[in-house]
């Protein structure tokens, strides 16, 4: 099997499985950076960070306590977004929407 055949094949499951993979990296980029910037820095990949993962991060604050730091914050949304990784994956093997490994 040809890779690209089966990225163009299966893109419904390729581009949301990339999307959410830049995503988690990002915010995992996002919490090692935020050791080191400050949170109103003018730095522009700070802000670009920022930018990308604010929505992550507000969906992630919904459902997490109050009490928890930004940093823990950041983190509980790489996990998330890894279980939803795992989900999607699941999800399409179980549908056999996706070509196995032989």
């Amino acid at each position: 099997m040809n890779i690209s055949s089966s990225l163009l094949t299966h893109w419904y499951f390729h581009l949301p499985n990339f999307i959410l993979a830049a995503l988690m990296y990002t915010l995992l980029g996002r919490a090692l950076l935020g050791l080191i910037a400050q949170p109103d820095s003018a730095n522009y990949i700070w802000r670009f960070f920022c930018r990308i993962t604010d929505p992550v991060v507000w969906a992630v604050e919904f459902v997490t306590p109050k009490a928890a730091m930004p940093v823990v914050v950041w983190l509980f949304g790489v996990v998330w977004l890894f279980w939803l990784r795992v989900a999607l994956l699941y999800v399409f093997l179980a549908l056999g929407a996706i070509p196995r490994v032989s």
